[in-house]
């Protein structure tokens, strides 16, 4: 074989290996396709699950009816971030069978409940004891795991209970350019059940789907495309293979001379 052809064929090697990573619009491009009309739950509220962590107020007019009905006053700690090791000292824990016990109110069963529906049973038992009770509820661990091709991956503490799948995305500093974006994987825990689905971020009927809106617990799962997984199998050998054909090509050259 010539020095030409040999340079030839090394210049088109390359020349595909470099057009195999190449992604096409359709499989890069967010929310394509026309418009429609999406029927996503603009009201959705995170149901309580086992072993969320509770702090619940309970507010009845003055400090001294209010005081039967809650925790004694320590101070609040909340985290920051998941991975500091700082847990709330005020708060309840939601046991295996969906109940927490309240003072004075005893064994009240909250699992699978709102926030609104919580508080509402516990309104209702507290109005036993005084007029017109205040309840306030908040989930203390809500939190979402993104891991994968994006940014910024790990665990992040949602403080206001209700973020989309987008919004998670974007909290994990957006997927990177070799991600794949027509199947983001969700797993989601449902009555003690582990759930997998499928999300394609290059269609818009994706904010009809039920993990448009994420539960605490949820974890999201970016894949990589093919072009980086068959970069990553060949990743140190390609190096070597480069300076092998160069300086292949470099001796032929010499001795052709």
């Amino acid at each position: 074989m010539s020095f030409h052809k040999i340079n030839r064929f090394f210049i088109l090697s390359s020349f595909f290996v470099a057009f195999s990573a190449c992604s096409t619009r359709k499989n890069m491009v967010y929310f394509q396709g026309d418009s429609i009309i999406s029927s996503t739950d603009v009201s959705y509220s995170p149901k309580i699950q086992i072993d969320d962590f509770l702090s619940i107020t309970i507010y009845g007019g003055d400090e001294l009816n209010s005081k039967p009905f809650n925790l004694p006053d320590v101070t609040l700690q909340t985290t920051k971030g998941y991975t500091n090791g700082i847990a709330a000292e005020k708060g309840y824990l939601v046991n295996e069978l969906g109940e927490i016990d309240l003072p004075t109110i005893g064994t009240v069963k909250i699992g699978g409940l709102t926030r609104s529906e919580a508080a509402k049973i516990i309104k209702q038992k507290v109005s036993v004891y005084i007029q017109k009770p205040i309840v306030n509820i908040q989930i203390q661990n809500f939190k979402i795991t993104v891991l994968g091709d994006v940014n910024l991956p790990g665990t992040k503490v949602i403080p206001n209970e209700r973020i989309t799948i987008l919004e998670a995305l974007g909290i994990a500093g957006d997927l990177n350019i070799s991600a794949k974006r027509t199947n983001i994987l969700v797993i989601r825990e449902e009555n003690g059940v582990k759930k997998e689905y499928r999300v394609d971020l290059t269609k818009k009927y994706f904010f009809n789907s039920p993990v448009y809106f994420l539960n605490q617990n949820d974890v999201v799962y970016v894949e990589p495309n093919r072009a980086k997984i068959n970069s990553s199998n060949i990743g140190s050998a390609a190096g070597v293979f480069i300076s092998v054909a160069s300086l292949l090509i470099t001796t032929i050259n010499i001795l052709t001379k």
